[in-house]
């Protein structure tokens, strides 16, 4: 953590001295989109701390099972519009996620949730509208994210085991162990802990303060992660050619994963991302731009280096690997099958 306080604090400070160094071309360009995609993520991290540790005080595992459905159908779909509630988008989805499973909410729930609350929360819906306003991009985007956020949940719902799921660690964080217990232990002691029942004989004040220690926890244990992923993709924005992408931009497929691979490297949030998109409007087909708008909030460097602190590497790779070969499919389909004029 404290190496990359350290790489953080020193990119702040490249920014802030670069008008009185003569700082080479690509230093200069590496500070300033490091900092542009920092500044777009960790608002929303913020929120989604916040979230989480109101989340742990206030609601127990027994409001969960009373309010929430069991049924993974049912839990999915419940999961997927979980966002229009709490606008987190990709930042803040997983301190949010990491405590409601320790509530003792539903797997396929939880992963609809992260993949679908990027795009279904009210500031994207409004961003994205601005954009396109009432065209089928709009609607595509909509659709997809939904149906592709749904199908990816339920496959994840024939694994009840949440230990098979999330890190050890993470289970760790939450009983307040060293992590050197079996997983069975820990979700045994997890049940019993004050973040599965909050203690409703403390004061209103002293239950918002414990929320808010929480909130800061989150917030340092994903930020890191954040801040990694955001390293990463900054570097392959520079190493990428994008002209090379370019080159397949009408072709039905080849644009499509070009899109998505673009995406994945950006890492821009979604909150601006339609704004991006609007400028391929003439140069990509509609099947690459709706496949941009949907797996670029899913799935980019930074959500993946988030997940990894969240789900164990296997759960990753499957979440990944799913998310794009549906994005990738939608659009594909669009190409071959529907004409759309945006």
């Amino acid at each position: 953590m404290l190496i990359v306080l350290g790489i953080l604090l020193g990119t702040i400070a490249l920014d802030a001295l670069a008008p009185a160094i003569a700082l080479p071309d690509w230093m200069r360009h590496y500070v300033t989109t490091f900092l542009g995609i920092l500044l777009q993520s960790v608002p929303f991290l913020l929120l989604g701390s916040i979230i989480a540790g109101l989340i742990t005080e206030f609601v127990s595992a027994g409001d969960i099972a009373r309010f929430f459905p069991r049924n993974n159908v049912l839990g999915g779909f419940a999961g997927m519009l979980l966002g229009l509630c709490l606008p987190v988008c990709e930042g803040g989805g997983v301190p949010v996620v990491r405590r409601l499973y320790q509530k003792g909410f539903p797997i396929s729930a939880g992963i609809s949730f992260l993949l679908a609350a990027p795009v279904i929360n009210p500031i994207v819906i409004a961003s994205t509208w601005a954009a396109f306003g009432n065209s089928p991009l709009f609607w595509g985007r909509i659709i997809f994210t939904l149906i592709i956020a749904f199908g990816v949940g339920l496959v994840f719902s024939v694994q009840p085991n949440i230990t098979r799921v999330l890190l050890p660690r993470s289970l760790a964080t939450v009983i307040g162990s060293a992590g050197t217990g079996g997983e069975d232990s820990n979700m045994e002691q997890a049940a019993q802990s004050s973040a599965f029942h909050p203690s409703k004989s403390s004061s209103f004040t002293s239950r918002v303060f414990h929320a808010l220690g929480v909130a800061i926890d989150e917030f340092l244990d994903v930020g890191r992660y954040l801040i990694i992923g955001i390293l990463l993709a900054t570097a392959l924005q520079m190493l990428i050619p994008q002209p090379a992408l370019m080159s397949s931009a009408q072709q039905p497929v080849a644009s499509v994963i070009a899109l998505q691979a673009l995406a994945f490297v950006l890492s821009a949030s979604s909150t601006v991302d339609a704004s991006l998109a609007l400028s391929f409007v003439n140069t990509f087909t509609a099947g690459a731009i709706i496949a941009f708008l949907v797996f670029g909030p899913m799935l980019d460097i930074k959500s993946v280096s988030m997940y990894l602190g969240l789900f164990r590497p296997r759960v990753v790779f499957y979440l990944a690997t799913l998310t794009f070969l549906s994005a990738l499919l939608a659009g594909v389909f669009i190409n071959l099958n529907v004409s759309l004029a945006p």
